[in-house]
Parts: C-alpha cells; structure tokens; sequence
C-alpha cells in the first residue's frame, strides 16, 4: 500500500472543494471513472454524495464505500 489513502482523508479531499478524479464501482461491478468532479453534498448518515462533472455539468448520486481511488491513490476501509 505504497500510495493508499484512508476513506477519512478521501472525504476530507472530496469536502475541500478542490477538483479531484475518483474511480467508482457501481451496482453492476462495472468501474465508473470520474475527472474533474467536485463534491456537491455529503450525507453521512446515508453514506451517499453529489458530485458534479465541471466538463459537463452533470450530477451524480455516488456511495463513499464504493470509492476506490481519488486522485491516482488507492482508498482503503
């Protein structure tokens, strides 16, 4: 786990502001790549986020327990 993040420091980095690129699994096990998003909203409590594409302007509704990568690190639990 030479370059490995904790999820708490990918939602800290998604929390910012700044924009980053995350990878995705969705419901289907296929992988979701996402560039140059940044984090809308955060529920905690349902353990879901809105990001936004600046490319496009498109919204989307991602798990943070299915987030394996941001930024070219992997996330770990």
């Amino acid at each position: 786990m030479a370059r490995s993040i904790h999820i708490s420091t990918a939602r800290t980095m998604l929390n910012s502001g700044d924009p980053v690129d995350i990878s995705v699994w969705k419901s289907d096990g296929s992988i979701l790549e996402l560039r140059n998003v940044i984090s809308l909203r955060y529920s905690f409590y349902g353990g879901w986020r809105n990001v936004k594409i600046l490319s496009s302007g498109e919204c989307r509704k991602i798990r943070d327990c299915c987030i394996f990568r941001v930024n070219d690190l992997e996330v770990f639990l």
